[in-house]
């Protein structure tokens, strides 16, 4: 008998081990297959909760920053906030004699006549942004905001320069945007676009910032200023003159244009950055027209093999290849050949940039102009002119306001950066 008894407890105890040992094997599968599946969300951007399968598991502990990477995005507050904001253009003008379409048309659905865009309200009393080539030669300008009010706009000034236009209706109390310093946007950095595409009013697209001081040769100016921030966030005929906003809802930039080759949207749209729309509005506010300081200099960007050729000890910056006579540069002490890589405290990598951030001063302010001239650093005072060379600002306008699909002189700014 108890040769019986120790048999059934040996294989009792066979059994028991057998369990144990086959539960912390499937353990051991169950806790790989939870972690493939934590992977794959996190390469997804999306959080999972583990799978129970009736075991105890002891996942490792997350650090905050791996929490963070696994969360969505959230998108509504921001688009709530900016929405009410970006209000709808019709432009009605006078179809143009030529068959073939400019640029614009083609790439934001001018025809017949008619053409929709958006624009952004910038303050409470009725002041509007938007792009130039939205409203340019138009004989009316209708606005609807998001609460579907309509009203006739006036046009307050315009700069080809930018590709920028402030208008006005009469109204108070509206739903103004917050301005962000877009130099202090990061590529990779989550945006959103807000406009009226195909006339679908109030639509709201995400993506990220792809680059930043894009220059296109978009703009037919002599002195135009490029230097747009690159996304992905889909942008279309309709979204022109519309807000490129942060996830805290505020604007980072003016959408412009659209890289296609069919007139949609195909993967990178560009927006001209908030700080010279802000700078830009604030003169046509102002003035009626742009008090645009300028440098100067002729220059062009820095690849290997011109630094190379010159002996030149970065590839950062914008090359000076010549001096206009009698200009800020010329009296400020900046010589053919320099390398521009920082004006005051804003860091120079190429000549887009240095366009942009002297675009943001006006005639006879005063800035720090960091140099590399022989491979040694240079710090420089340059006071800004205007383009008849002057340091003064010009004269406000009597009346700032004009009928839409007029212009008047001085409407284009001139830059030499």
């Amino acid at each position: 008998m108890k040769k019986w008894i120790g048999f059934f407890v040996f294989a009792l105890t066979g059994v028991v081990v057998g369990v144990g040992v086959s539960e912390y094997m499937n353990q051991g599968k169950y806790e790989k297959l939870e972690r493939k599946l934590e992977i794959v969300a996190q390469l997804k951007g999306n959080s999972i909760r583990p799978v129970n399968y009736g075991l105890t598991t002891h996942a490792p502990a997350r650090s905050s920053s791996s929490i963070r990477a696994m969360e969505t995005p959230d998108f509504v507050g921001a688009s709530v906030k900016a929405t009410p904001a970006v209000v709808h253009i019709r432009s009605s003008y006078e179809s143009s004699k030529s068959t073939a379409p400019t640029t614009f048309e083609e790439l934001f659905g001018r025809r017949g006549g008619q053409s929709s865009g958006s624009g952004v309200i910038i303050s409470s009393d009725g002041f509007i942004a938007t792009n130039n080539h939205v409203i340019e030669k138009a004989k009316k300008v209708e606005v609807t905001l998001e609460d579907k009010r309509t009203y006739t706009a006036e046009v307050v000034g315009t700069d080809p320069a930018t590709d920028l236009a402030l208008f006005k209706i009469q109204e108070e109390n509206l739903n103004a945007i917050s301005f962000t310093n877009s130099n202090s946007v990061q590529i990779g950095e989550w945006v959103l676009a807000v406009g009226n595409p195909f006339n679908l009013t109030s639509t709201v697209t995400a993506g990220i910032v792809s680059a930043k001081g894009r220059s296109l040769n978009l703009l037919d100016e002599e002195f135009a200023i490029e230097s747009f921030i690159q996304t992905d966030a889909a942008v279309n005929p309709g979204n022109s003159g519309g807000a490129l906003i942060n996830i805290d809802g505020d604007l980072v930039g003016i959408n412009t244009a659209i890289a296609s080759e069919t007139g949609s949207f195909a993967g990178y749209s560009f927006a001209v950055p908030a700080n010279i729309v802000s700078k830009v509005m604030r003169d046509l506010r102002e003035f009626g027209e742009v008090q645009r300081g300028i440098i100067g200099v002729q220059i062009r960007n820095i690849s290997a093999q011109f630094a190379d050729d010159r002996n030149l000890t970065t590839l950062n910056g914008a090359y000076v290849s010549g001096i206009i006579p009698g200009s800020a540069a010329a009296s400020g002490g900046v010589e053919r050949g320099d390398v521009i890589v920082q004006v005051d405290d804003e860091k120079i990598s190429s000549s887009s940039e240095l366009q942009e951030v002297i675009g943001t001063y006006r005639p006879g302010d005063s800035v720090r102009v960091k140099i590399i001239r022989d491979g040694e650093p240079i710090i420089l005072k340059v006071i800004l002119r205007n383009k008849e060379g002057k340091t003064v600002l010009g004269a406000r306008r009597a009346n700032n306001r004009k009928p839409v699909g007029t212009r008047s002189e001085g409407d284009l700014g001139e830059s030499v950066p």
